[in-house]
């Protein structure tokens, strides 16, 4: 019995040793980062652009995209929150999946169970006037709505999601009310409003660009404490004393329990990546914002949004409303 101790005891420090050791090496083998949504999308093609830079951050290291759409999300993130906790496999960490559907229900994970490593970038929110509307500045725009509550046709990506839920929370905030029109996408709310069929629409300032351009639309307010270098015409709420802000994010997250060795590894080589102008300029060029935070500052923020989504989601109704029973 002596004897099965002792060798049990050398075996138990040999593989605390080997495990040691592959931790000072990481990585030897490709780490893999799941997007949750299909290939070609604002999302796919920004962590491509990391994955890229970040694998000169880690010395050559192999650092591979693999996409596993679904569920808004959500089947990909807790694909990658149940994945061992080596820091080979990560996770892309959006706002939808981590802030806004597990208060939905039917989620494998909530908040909780997310490490966050690094924001990489935010997805501005920008509120525009659609053709034929009366209202071409954010103050028409509120007294519209003050007016005539529950009446200005307001589009959105999808009921629902980011876009609703924002201006759902903007009009909490403000004291108004607006009939949101859902739509299958941004393209397709941009095009409704460009032809005159609702009366605002909210999208990325990368997305309106073309309709901004064209004429088509017209920007009525941006939901960031301070204007945008894209629009720099375009106000605030908060400078229209309406205290919102609003946007949507996306960065690099892990399962927990990540060894303290390899998730500093992982940080550092993330952060490094932030600063790269390589990657900088290619997310600019894309229309990405990018916003890098530290594994506190992910967290912070992605606290704070999800309890600001479940007190809208809460208002809405819609609480747990997919959770099977």
């Amino acid at each position: 019995m002596r004897e099965f101790i002792k060798a049990t005891g050398l075996t138990a420090v040999a593989c605390m040793a080997a495990f040691a050791a592959n931790a000072q090496g990481f990585p030897t083998k490709p780490i893999e980062i799941v997007v949750p949504y299909a290939a070609g999308g604002g999302t796919d093609l920004s962590i491509r652009v990391l994955a890229d830079v970040l694998s000169r951050k880690l010395d050559g290291a192999t650092v591979v995209v693999r996409n596993e759409p679904g569920g808004g999300g959500a089947i990909g993130t807790g694909s990658s929150l149940k994945a061992r906790p080596d820091g080979y496999t990560l996770g892309t960490g959006a706002q939808g999946p981590i802030a806004l559907l597990p208060h939905y229900g039917a989620t494998t994970y909530d908040i909780d169970s997310v490490d966050f490593l690094a924001l990489i970038a935010r997805n501005l929110q920008i509120v525009l006037a659609c053709a034929d509307t009366t209202y071409k500045d954010f103050e028409s725009f509120l007294a519209a709505a003050k007016e005539n509550p529950g009446t200005v046709l307001v589009g959105n990506s999808g009921a629902g999601g980011a876009n609703h839920l924002s201006m759902e929370a903007f009009g909490k905030v403000a004291g108004v009310t607006f009939e949101h029109v859902p739509y299958g996408g941004a393209a397709e709310a941009l095009t409704s409003c460009a032809g005159g069929h609702i009366d605002a629409v909210t999208a990325t300032p990368a997305e309106a660009r073309p309709y901004v351009q064209a004429g088509t639309v017209t920007p009525l307010f941006v939901m960031e404490q301070d204007r945008i270098g894209d629009y720099p015409d375009v106000p605030t709420a908060v400078e229209k004393g309406i205290d919102f802000t609003w946007s949507s994010w996306k960065g690099i997250i892990a399962p927990k329990g990540i060894p303290d060795d390899v998730r500093a590894r992982l940080t550092d080589a993330l952060a490094a990546a932030m600063a790269d102008p390589d990657f900088i300029q290619k997310m600019e060029t894309m229309g990405e914002f990018v916003d890098y935070r530290d594994s506190e500052g992910f967290a912070a923020l992605a606290r704070e949004e999800s309890t600001k989504a479940e007190q809208v989601i809460r208002d809405l109704g819609m609480y747990g409303m997919n959770k099977s029973e």
